[in-house]
């Protein structure tokens, strides 16, 4: 709407300064063809004017004669022969020889030696100019005489020609030059508006675009921030989990190994073996006791060990770890677990392979103790660029919302797999329980 409002602006002012120029260039070229036909018909009839200013009889009846006859008298409609001091030295119109008149503007400027020229229509002219003309359009000619032979101004030849032909041509020329104008002004438009219409839809394109990716990048924030908090909160929880495993290692301890080398040490100083009046007996039951106790604590230490230390798991591949769970758990327990794997193995980092590992002994070993190991089944796949693990049974199953969010158990790995950005659910009906987890993979690599 601006580039149409500038270009009609620009197509008026230039229409208007080109057809000016046209207008004035058309009735100079004119008025010089028609001043220089006039002067070559009329400068040989006239005397010396620098000698006589006064046109005689004869000369007189020549100029009616040149100027009433042939292509010139039908196109003539008024012509004066002006002298220097305002006189008018001849004209068609007998009443206005000898008559002295203030001098034009354009009389002065002809005297000074140049041509003018003026075109009017009726509606310009006076009640006389109208009336001689016809009620036709004119084109005054202002035009000097010159001596011939000193190039001298003596005179000034006033005549008004019948412009109709000269109108049409005029107005032809007007028109033509606004055609002209109209439409270099229309063609720009067009090209302007066409690359204004691309630039607004390249425009639009691009602001779509960028407004997806700027929504893009806003939930991708927003995700990027619950994932930060959630895994702050699982570190947080982590960390509290882990002084409350490491507490119930001492408690193990403590009440396990610590107990029994104290029953030992209380036996060391026992009367049966530290007076020499002691039967033989006695001091045999005592250090049988004695051993028996050192049996059970390093017992006791072994088996708590044997849930600290891990098997070589970091450098093996996912399905040796699965399989290494699952072997480890049925030569604990004695029952058996069907194991499924897919056929791929995804590259998987330390962290990975050591919550995997941990997922599977604490799901196996509650199923073991809460379902009896009914129906024990460990599920591997692979899809959608997520690992997923699932352990199942066919126990009775229990409420997840009763899990407690304090417990080590459960509640442990599923700060463990949040933490890696992994998922964790537990599903349970009395048809049985199942423990899932998966890991993008993706993820996994870059870690």
């Amino acid at each position: 709407m601006a580039g149409g409002v500038v270009s009609i602006a620009a197509m008026i002012l230039i229409g208007a300064f080109v057809t000016s120029l046209i207008q004035d260039s058309v009735i100079r070229n004119s008025a010089a063809a028609t001043a220089r036909y006039v002067d070559s018909v009329i400068a040989p009839l006239l005397p010396d004017m620098q000698r006589s200013a006064v046109i005689g009889d004869p000369v007189r009846r020549a100029l009616d004669e040149t100027l009433g006859q042939g292509a010139l008298g039908d196109r003539l409609a008024s012509f004066i022969l002006w002298s220097p001091d305002g006189k008018v030295l001849y004209s068609n119109d007998r009443r206005l020889i000898g008559q002295r008149y203030e001098l034009s503007n354009e009389i002065r400027a002809a005297f000074r030696g140049r041509l003018v020229a003026d075109f009017r229509r009726p509606a310009g002219l006076t009640g006389n100019e109208a009336q001689a003309a016809g009620s036709s359009p004119t084109l005054e000619i202002y035009n000097p005489v010159l001596q011939p032979w000193s190039g001298e101004v003596v005179a000034v030849s006033e005549f008004q020609e019948i412009a109709s032909d000269f109108e049409y041509d005029l107005r032809q020329a007007r028109a033509w030059s606004w055609l002209a104008v109209a439409s270099v002004i229309a063609g720009f438009f067009l090209v302007l508006s066409a690359i204004v219409f691309r630039g607004s839809r390249l425009i639009d394109r691009q602001s779509h675009a960028l407004r997806e990716r700027v929504s893009e990048l806003l939930n991708l924030l927003a995700q990027n921030r619950a994932l930060r908090v959630r895994v702050q909160r699982a570190s947080q929880r982590t960390a509290a989990l882990n002084e409350r495993y490491l507490r119930r290692i001492g408690a193990d301890l403590h009440d396990g190994p610590a107990q029994l080398l104290a029953l030992a040490a209380l036996k060391l100083d026992s009367a049966a073996l530290s007076e020499a009046s002691a039967s033989s007996q006695a001091s045999e039951r005592e250090v049988s006791a004695i051993k028996s106790a050192l049996q059970d604590a390093m017992h006791e230490i072994r088996t708590i060990c044997q849930g600290l230390v891990l098997p070589q798991v970091e450098a093996a591949e996912l399905k040796e770890i699965l399989r290494l769970a699952v072997r480890t758990h049925e030569q604990r327990t004695g029952r058996t677990v069907r194991l499924s794997m897919s056929g791929t193995s995804p590259a998987l980092t330390p962290s990975e392979k050591i919550c995997i590992y941990r997922f599977l002994q604490e799901t196996l070993n509650n199923s073991y103790r809460h379902a009896g190991g009914i129906g024990q089944a460990v599920t591997q796949t692979a899809d959608g660029g997520r690992i997923t693990v699932e352990v199942s049974d066919r126990g009775p199953g229990f409420d997840p919302a009763d899990m407690r969010s304090d417990g080590l158990g459960l509640t442990g790995l599923h700060e463990r797999v949040e933490s890696l950005g992994g998922r964790f659910e537990v599903s349970s009906s009395d048809k049985g329980t199942t423990v899932r987890m998966s890991l993008a993979i993706e993820e996994m690599e870059s870690l």
